[in-house]
C-alpha cells in the first residue's frame, strides 16, 4: 500500500462512476464494428424468435392468472436480452442459479412451453410434482438449480457449487442472477467474499432493473449502483447496457474467460428496465407513471432493437415478423390448453422426495391424511387428482 501525508476522504461524490458498455443503439445499429460479435444469421433469427415467443408466453399467462386458472406469474417484460444474451454466450453444462425472472434462459436451453405451463399449473406432468408455486422451475437436465422465493439464497449456493467445480476441475462455471434489490442482502455480501477469497468459477448477473419490488433503486443503495462492488472485493466487473443483446452477448462471454483462464470470480451489471408489474401481486402504477413505463416499451425495449436490426441487415421482414407473432401465440395457447386439461400429481407425492426412507411419523401422517378423505369425501376434490 501506499502511504500519504495528505489527509484526504474518498469521496463518492466526486467519482464519475463505471460507464456502460453498448455495442447497439436503440435504433439497432452497431456502434464500434470492431466490437461486432458477427454472429450468424441462424442464431439472431433464433434469439429474436425465441424473445418474441417469451413475451407471448408471459401475456398468456400474466392473463391466465388475471383470470383465476394459476395462483401466481411474474412476467420478465423488457428484460429479455439479460436473458438471451447470458445464455447464448455460455456453454450448456454451465449451471444456472435464477432468481425469478429468467425463463428465457431456461428456454434457450431447450425447456419446452409445455414444461413452462405444467411447472405453472402444478398439473402430474410438472417435474415438481406442485410443490412449488408457479415460476419456480427448475431442471436437473438442463443445469438450472430450481428457484426459490427469498431474495439472494441463491446466491452463496452459488459461491458454493462454482467451489465445487474448482475442485473437481472440470471446465463448468455458475452463472448466479440476482436484482439490484437481492444486492441489498447479507447473502449477497457473503457470497461475493466467499467467491472472490475462494477464488471461484462464477459469474454474478445483475439485472438492475429500477425497482425492487416498489422500492426504486434511489431507496436501495447510495453507491455507484453493484458494479462498483467488485473491486472491492477483488472481481473484475463491468456494467452493460441491458437492452442491447450484443452487448450482453459479449460482456458474458469475456466474463466466462475471465471465470476459466484467471480462476477469478466477475460481476455484470446489466441496466435494464422491469416493464410489466413486480408480479401479479403488485400495481406498479403506485410508484411509477405510465409515461415511463410506456418509453422502455416501446422506445428502447430489447425485443424491437433486435428486430430493427435484423431488418436492417435483410434478415427479416415485416411480413415475417407479422406470421411468427401469430404462430407463437398459437404454440402458446396449445400448450396452456394441454397443461390446463391434465390432472394434479397423486396426492401421496406430499409426503415423498423429502427422505430416502420415510421416518414412522411421515408415514403416519400420510395415513391420517387418507383416512380424514375417506371419511369426509364430499369435501375433497380427488377427481382432479391422479390416484
Amino acid at each position: 500500500m501506499k502511504f500519504t501525508s495528505n489527509l484526504d476522504f474518498v469521496d463518492p461524490q466526486r467519482y464519475d462512476g463505471i460507464p456502460v458498455y453498448r455495442v447497439s443503439s436503440p435504433d439497432g445499429k452497431i456502434i464500434n464494428p470492431d466490437e461486432d460479435p458477427k454472429l450468424s444469421k441462424e442464431l439472431l433469427l433464433k434469439v429474436y424468435r425465441k424473445m418474441v415467443l417469451l413475451k407471448t408466453m408471459d401475456k398468456i399467462l400474466y392473463e391466465s392468472q388475471r383470470q383465476g386458472r394459476i395462483s401466481f406469474y411474474m412476467t420478465c417484460y423488457g428484460e429479455e436480452a439479460t436473458h438471451f444474451g447470458s445464455a447464448s454466450a455460455l456453454q450448456d453444462d454451465d449451471l444456472i442459479y435464477g432468481q425469478y425472472r429468467e425463463q428465457g434462459v431456461l428456454l434457450w436451453r431447450g425447456f419446452t412451453l409445455d414444461d413452462f405451463m405444467n411447472q405453472c399449473y402444478g398439473n402430474e406432468l410438472d417435474m415438481g410434482l406442485g410443490r412449488q408455486m408457479p415460476v419456480h422451475y427448475g431442471s436437473k437436465k438442463l443445469h438450472f438449480v430450481t428457484i426459490s422465493s427469498p431474495l439472494a439464497t441463491q446466491m452463496p449456493q452459488a459461491s458454493g457449487a462454482a467451489y465445487a467445480f474448482k475442485r473437481a476441475k472440470n471446465n463448468r462455471i455458475v452463472l448466479c442472477y440476482f436484482g439490484e434489490g437481492a444486492a441489498s442482502e447479507g447473502d449477497a455480501h457473503a457470497a461475493f467474499n466467499f467467491a472472490a477469497t475462494l477464488a471461484c468459477p462464477v459469474i454474478f448477473f445483475c439485472r438492475n432493473n429500477g425497482y425492487a419490488i416498489s422500492t426504486p433503486v434511489m431507496d436501495q443503495y447510495r453507491g455507484d449502483g453493484v458494479a462498483c462492488r467488485g473491486p472491492s472485493y477483488g472481481m473484475p466487473s463491468v456494467r452493460i447496457d441491458g437492452n442491447d443483446f450484443f452487448a450482453v452477448y459479449n460482456a458474458t462471454k469475456k466474463a466466462r474467460d475471465i471465470v476459466v483462464n484467471e480462476n477469478r470470480p466477475v460481476i455484470i451489471e446489466a441496466m435494464t428496465y422491469r416493464v410489466g408489474h413486480h408480479s401479479t401481486s403488485d400495481d406498479s402504477s403506485a410508484y411509477r407513471s405510465n409515461t415511463e413505463v410506456d418509453y422502455w416499451k416501446n422506445v428502447d425495449s430489447p425485443i424491437s432493437r433486435m428486430r430493427n436490426h435484423l431488418q436492417e441487415q435483410g434478415f427479416w421482414s415485416d411480413a415475417e415478423d407479422q406470421k411468427w407473432k401469430k404462430n407463437a401465440r398459437f404454440q402458446v395457447l396449445e400448450a396452456f390448453k394441454r397443461a390446463e386439461k391434465l390432472k394434479k400429481p397423486p396426492i401421496v407425492e406430499m409426503f415423498n422426495d423429502v427422505y430416502k426412507n420415510m421416518p414412522e411419523r411421515i408415514k403416519q401422517q400420510q395415513e391420517e391424511c387418507f383416512e380424514h378423505i375417506k371419511k369426509y369425501p364430499s369435501d375433497y376434490p380427488t377427481g382432479r387428482f391422479v390416484e
